[in-house]
């Protein structure tokens, strides 16, 4: 019986011991989260107007030659603006509406354009070398002369795009639609062009165009 009764004793001892272990573990786990909370990568929303650098980033903004390489412009709406000429070097524009807007002689090497809204977009001699513009709306807009070298334009809607006499090598279109663009007098040169459509295209005098596609 006294045996019995010690080594209940004893279990009871070694359960309390484990409650109190366990306690003092999440104890430990509650004030470690509390010293290192929990990183949720999620952007702060933005609260009033984007100025960089005396620009006002708007709907019709007037920014000629504006510096704003690196900035984070995800989901901006610039429909209409006049950026001719801007430095985007590396600008993030993910998910942005450029509807419209005036790129001309725009720097954007290295920018992210995915998913963003172009159509009817002038970007005439623009630099766009090693850009990201996958899945991005093309439609009507404006390339003439543009360098578009090294970019991935994949599974991107760009029917009656113009492309005169622009440079499109080493770049990846994938699955892009390119019904009736203008390719006249452009230069393509290694190209990933795989499921590419080009029905209705015009290629008069285009190196490199995929007229037996």
């Amino acid at each position: 019986m006294f045996r019995s009764f010690f080594l209940t004793a004893v279990s009871l001892a070694m359960a309390s011991g484990a409650i109190a272990a366990d306690k003092g573990s999440t104890a430990r786990i509650q004030a470690a989260a509390t010293n290192f909370p929990i990183i949720v990568d999620t952007p702060e929303p933005r609260t009033g107007p984007l100025i960089i650098n005396g620009c006002e980033l708007k709907p019709k903004a007037e920014c000629p030659g504006v510096d704003l390489s690196h900035a984070d412009l995800r989901g901006v709406k610039l429909m209409g603006a006049n950026l001719r000429g801007a430095k985007l070097t590396r600008a993030n524009l993910y998910n942005a509406t450029l509807k419209g807007a005036d790129l001309s002689g725009a720097d954007l090497r290295g920018a992210t354009l995915t998913k963003s809204h172009m159509q009817g977009m002038k970007a005439k001699g623009a630099d766009f070398t090693g850009a990201n513009l996958d899945y991005s709306r093309l439609a009507g807009a404006r390339f003439h002369g543009a360098n578009l070298t090294a970019v991935s334009m994949e599974a991107s809607w760009a029917p009656k795009i113009r492309l005169v006499g622009a440079t499109i090598a080493a770049s990846n279109l994938q699955e892009s639609k390119f019904y009736d663009a203008d390719l006249a007098e452009a230069v393509m040169d290694n190209n990933n062009i795989r499921y590419a459509i080009w029905e209705g295209a015009h290629m008069e005098e285009c190196r490199g165009c995929p007229f037996d596609w």
